[in-house]
């Protein structure tokens, strides 16, 4: 039986329970395709489910693996694929609920693969992903954001919130982002007309926005209240410490008031990977690496991510 080498973790805890084992390469099923891995990102979501903070959802069965979307090549074909071939360059992101990217090799349906954006390599594109689809579908899909109108980014310097920023010009708005001091530069350099250091602004320091893209979860009743009538809210994230009471407020929102709060989890398919191909094809959109680490590191990303005041994506090159 032919083994890869892949990361996982035994229990929940820091990101040092994270470990690279091996395990046996996937047998592709039927409808899919097996892609060797060239790269994978560290992911916000991530960080709660090794943590255990999400456990009800993620249950007690150990080892569980890491790493959520991929960029790689087809090295073989399950039964009764048709449209894609062997030796394809390909990027993606797992099903939702479902993990083990950071990998030699992943097995996944072929409707969840799409070729990978011409002129990247597999870093530059994983660091795109996960989190460009993410600011797409919550941008033009849930808050419908129109030219003219003022976006605030919260997490602006991050994997979501620097595509974030990107894609809020793209839609022709004004765009702020709340970042760290260290990372002012770099949002900026992504394109917002305004960043303001998270530290010493607070939302009373705000001024009113037509939406708010938050990829940092907690406080969402304080960043509400800087919508304009007839605004939105998406939230990508929960403080995991408060998740009860940012659900419960999720809800409430959905009920009650004019200006609406919508969370929401990607699942992209390959229809979303290759709108979002189009956008960096065009030049809309550029790669965001912060950092480049070989599998063997994967745990020290997960503790750079959770350290925060990154640039945009850690990178594992597996």
């Amino acid at each position: 039986m032919a083994m890869m080498r892949a990361a996982f973790y035994d229990s929940y805890g820091p990101p040092e329970v994270i470990y690279v084992g091996r395990a046996p390469v996937p047998t592709p099923r039927k409808g899919q395709v097996l892609v060797r891995v060239g790269a994978a990102s560290v992911n916000g979501g991530e960080l709660f489910a090794r943590a255990g903070r999400l456990r009800l959802l993620t249950g007690r069965r150990f080892p569980k693996a890491v790493g959520i979307d991929f960029a790689g090549r087809i090295e073989a074909l399950g039964p009764g694929v048709r449209g894609v071939g062997a030796g394809e360059d390909v990027w993606g992101v797992l099903p939702r609920g479902r993990m083990g990217t950071a990998a030699e090799f992943v097995a996944v349906d072929a409707g969840r693969v799409a070729p990978i954006p011409a002129g990247l390599d597999a870093i530059e594109a994983v660091s795109l992903l996960a989190g460009g689809t993410t600011a797409l579908t919550g941008l033009r899909d849930k808050a419908a954001l129109r030219g003219g109108e003022r976006l605030l980014v919260r997490g602006a310097a991050g994997g979501v919130g620097s595509l974030a920023v990107q894609l809020g010009k793209v839609f022709g708005a004004h765009v702020t982002g709340l970042a760290s001091a260290r990372t002012g530069d770099f949002v900026r350099g992504l394109g917002a007309d305004e960043v303001l250091d998270y530290a010493v602004t607070g939302p009373g320091d705000l001024g009113r926005f037509d939406v708010v893209f938050d990829t940092v979860g907690g406080r969402l009743p304080e960043f509400r209240r800087l919508l304009a009538p007839g605004g939105r809210m998406v939230a990508v994230a929960f403080d995991a410490s408060r998740i009860l009471r940012d659900v419960g407020y999720l809800f409430a929102s959905v009920v009650h008031g004019s200006r609406r709060v919508r969370f929401f989890s990607g699942d992209p398919r390959r229809e979303l990977l290759d709108e979002l191909a189009v956008l960096v094809g065009d030049g809309s959109i550029r790669p965001v690496v912060d950092t480049v680490r070989p599998l063997s590191e994967v745990a020290v990303a997960h503790r750079a991510l959770e350290d925060g005041g990154v640039r945009g994506k850690q990178v594992i090159a597996i």
